[in-house]
């Protein structure tokens, strides 16, 4: 009875994990065994140098990761990759979210927002304790560096995998960690060490300094709680917004006032170090691209750096690492200027975003040192181990409008990750999830790795082309412009970079005459290759009948063109666009219909396009990166269609309208007041940052239709103006 016992239980073990094995798989979840990246796994195993230093069986029977999304999930596939089992956190909106799927267990917080859930350090212990988890790691963001949590997991005899609760509270603070700085010989920014108490304090000390200067919350970071200000006004109003800011993110809401260095670079330095002395540094990362002081694209190596500043800054890197005893993976931020001056401008105690890109480049799980250092263990490398092979460029997927960089929230109606040699996704979600008003708007990391910078773009191009995202705004377009842009190409970058080419937010790629002729030329074939499979569809057996209509209209953001299609017996296509000399020769056709990405040969040239059908003739384009309503009629349609009116566009400058889901933050407004153009009427916070609504004209204010505290949807109307009046 035993025996049969101890089969069935065996037989049913072995059920579960097929099952569970096939959920997974259903959601793109890669099996526990699969390397982190396709040709290059992360695993260090390669460069251990001894028996020693070998990463045992396990480290730690089970770690709970204090986080969600794709940090959660990145976390998850390293530590199946040492035999380690996973609790998963959630909200409640989170239930079925990716690093749900993934973990072995899963623990619910609370409701949605973060400061009922993700940041409930009560129920976080609760879930320790119920789980037998031995160790936390926190991933980025909400507890990661909360100095009382990493004590609270001390004191109940929980790893925290981070570095210790005296590093976390030093350079966790902007003020105390520069004061560190300074006696640890790490170049600093001139500025005021202490804390902005008022707002006539602050100006008092930015004249002092001398403008411009940075606004920066004394607590955490991610550009939030940072403002620029060149003027006494600037200063006002940056100290107002930071404050809240910073208030709302950290629960801190205490600034402080440095020098702020005009076209600098945004350089960090990757450290790592252990309890037994060893700390080291793996090479830079460049960051420099960025919006609202937050990180958009990232790339390791730095084109900017040299041998000996490279070596300069890692070694100060160090020093601050072992002036406050630091222990675990952890980045020092440079701001360097253009003679390669560096100067100090935090470091961030925990994992970062951007971490794959020197992971990519060394060869170093730096998720599996941590685990290893929170265990006891030494470091499995040395100073010597680290070099630089190949180059690696990170694009932060966000789910937001490129043209104002708002983000955007929705269902995820299709998505298909790119794939293919040096390409790795890091996600935290899957078709059929919601993008919400919550959390972070990111929906992925896209890795690309190279043997050499040219490389590594060729591949990140070709990537963003294939990467189909449906259901929510995103910023692929303003990703795949800006790494196809002279400057970016040549390494000619600052953190002004965004500011300075996209200063109305980014518009779309401007196609060149080449590129509209290909664009035209996809379309004629896609929509003969829907004309064709309607036929077959209605059983015409005429092939003739193909052949009707073999000139075409086709209409891209209002300009129309007559394009003529025509095909042999061969399969070979010819097109023939209008008002040029353009004939185009398609050839490696791969379309399918159905499939949202097209790709063949013109002329030589291999293009990528994506199609999303909204009806006959009807069809969203994205090419370059940039999305194309595409209208395609016959002669004789596009004639009749000129007969009707277009239907007359609402007039936007009566009306202030919500960009994105989230909660009216405050009013300077009231109704009945007159308000000039661009004179600040709201504040919307969404996603935990803040966003200044503006009068769009000058006039007075007839109703407001929201009050404080109230949660906005998208594209709700908050303030009407009343009718301008012209003069006859």
């Amino acid at each position: 009875c035993l025996l049969l016992l101890l089969l069935f239980c065996q037989r049913l073990e072995m059920s579960l994990s097929v099952v569970v094995g096939r959920a997974l798989r259903g959601v793109g979840v890669a099996a526990p065994c699969t390397a982190l990246f396709s040709k290059r796994a992360l695993s260090v195993s390669s460069i251990h140098k001894g028996d020693d230093k070998a990463t045992p069986t396990k480290l730690f029977d089970k770690i709970l990761i204090a986080n969600r999304g794709e940090i959660a999930c990145r976390v998850i596939k390293t530590c199946k990759k040492l035999g380690i089992k996973t609790v998963a956190v959630h909200s409640d909106v989170d239930a079925d979210a990716l690093h749900c799927k993934m973990a072995d267990e899963k623990f619910v917080l609370g409701p949605a927002p973060s400061a009922q859930s993700y940041l409930r350090v009560d129920k976080i212990l609760e879930a320790i304790k119920m789980t037998g988890a031995q160790a936390v790691h926190p991933g980025y963001g909400f507890l990661s560096e909360n100095k009382a949590f990493a004590q609270r997991l001390e004191a109940e005899g929980v790893k925290f995998i981070g570095p210790n609760s005296h590093a976390i509270e030093i350079m966790g603070d902007k003020i105390e960690s520069k004061i560190c700085a300074e006696k640890a010989g790490v170049n600093i920014i001139p500025g005021f060490s202490g804390v902005v108490e008022t707002v006539q304090h602050a100006i008092e000390v930015a004249r002092d300094i001398g403008y411009p200067v940075m606004l920066k919350a004394s607590a955490g970071g991610g550009g939030k709680g940072m403002r620029v200000a060149w003027n006494d006004d600037e200063t006002v109003e940056g100290f107002r917004l930071s404050s809240q800011e910073a208030k709302a993110a950290f629960g801190d809401d205490r600034l402080l006032v440095e020098k702020f260095i005009d076209q600098p670079r945004h350089i960090e330095i990757q450290v790592l170090a252990d309890g037994h002395g060893n700390t080291v540094y793996l090479n830079e990362r460049e960051c420099s691209i960025q919006r609202r002081n937050q990180k958009v694209i990232e790339e390791a190596p730095s084109t900017f750096l040299d041998a000996e500043t490279r070596k300069a800054m890692g070694e100060q890197a160090c020093a601050l690492a072992r002036a406050v005893n630091y222990v675990s993976a952890g980045t020092v931020e440079f701001l360097v200027d253009a003679n390669r001056n560096f100067y100090f401008c935090e470091m961030n105690t925990r994992l970062q975003v951007e971490h794959p890109v020197t992971e990519l480049i060394t060869g170093v799980d730096l998720v599996e040192e941590m685990i290893r250092v929170a265990a006891g263990l030494p470091l499995s490398i040395t100073q010597d181990d680290i070099g630089i092979k190949g180059w690696a460029l990170e694009s932060r997927v966000y789910a937001e409008d490129p043209e104002k960089f708002l983000p955007s929230t929705g269902l995820l109606t299709k998505y298909i990750e790119p794939e293919g040699e040096g390409v790795r996704v890091d996600t935290g979600i899957y078709e059929g999830c919601e993008i919400s008003m919550y959390y972070d708007p990111m929906i992925s990391k896209l890795i690309a790795y190279g043997k050499d910078r040219t490389e590594a773009l060729a591949i990140m191009n070709q990537a963003l082309d294939d990467y189909v995202i449906r259901g929510v705004k995103h910023n692929i377009p303003l990703l795949r412009d800006v790494y196809n842009h002279p400057r970016f190409i040549a390494g000619d970058i600052s953190t002004n970079f965004l500011h300075e080419e996209y200063a109305g937010g980014f518009l779309g790629h401007n196609l060149t005459d080449l590129e509209k002729n290909q664009l035209y030329t996809c379309i004629a074939n896609v929509f003969y290759d829907f004309t064709l499979h309607y036929q077959r569809f209605k059983n015409v057996d005429a092939l003739h009948n193909f052949f009707v209509h073999p000139q075409l209209a086709i209409t891209i953001n209002n300009e129309v063109k007559n394009v003529t299609y025509s095909q042999n017996a061969f399969g070979d296509v010819d097109v023939v666009i209008e008002g040029t000399d353009y004939v185009a020769q398609v050839s490696e056709y791969d379309y399918v219909i159905g499939d949202p990405v097209f790709r063949a040969t013109l002329d030589g040239e291999r293009v990528t396009m994506q199609f999303d059908v909204l009806g006959t003739g009807k069809y969203n384009v994205v090419f370059k990166g940039t999305t194309y309503p595409v209208t395609v009629r016959t002669l004789a349609e596009e004639t009749v269609t000129s007969y009707f009116p277009e239907k007359p566009k609402m007039n936007f400058y009566d009306f202030i309208v919500t960009p994105m889901p989230g909660t009216l933050i405050s009013l300077a407004c009231e109704v009945g007041e007159s308000v000039g153009e661009g004179q600040e009427v709201a504040v919307v916070e969404a996603m935990k940052m803040q966003n200044q609504l503006r009068a769009p004209r000058s006039g007075v204010i007839k109703a407001i239709n929201f009050a404080v505290g109230e949660t906005l949807d998208d594209e709700e109307v908050i303030i009407e103006f009343e009718p301008e009046v012209h003069e006859e």
